[in-house]
């Protein structure tokens, strides 16, 4: 493991939250997704177009204005991403001492 294992798209707090709804299931809707993560409309539009634009997400959109709906569904890219990212992750914490980032200063 390495530090470029790591995803910088999906690394950020509210993207990352995101991205593991989405690997829990097939799709989320928008009004899910923003109550799950606590965040405004906006903020989470914003996160999920630049998931969008990695492509890691799918978006389907149905009707228009008020009685329209916004879904997202995580792609086989998103997953492979996701999964690479979390795996990286765990090898951070799992054994810190191996890390050349490691304070040289530890332990004294």
């Amino acid at each position: 493991m390495n530090l470029s294992d790591l995803d910088a798209v999906i690394h950020a707090p509210k993207r990352l939250a995101a991205m593991s709804v989405l690997a829990g299931g097939e799709h989320a809707d928008f009004g899910f997704l923003r109550d799950h993560l606590g965040i405004s409309d906006s903020d989470l539009s914003k996160q999920m177009n630049t998931l969008e634009h990695a492509g890691y997400v799918k978006v389907k959109k149905t009707g228009r204005g008020r009685g329209g709906a916004t879904w997202y569904r995580i792609t086989p890219a998103g997953r492979q991403a996701y999964r690479r990212h979390i795996a990286a992750l765990n090898a951070i914490v799992a054994d810190p001492a191996r890390h050349s980032w490691r304070n040289e200063d530890e332990g004294r």
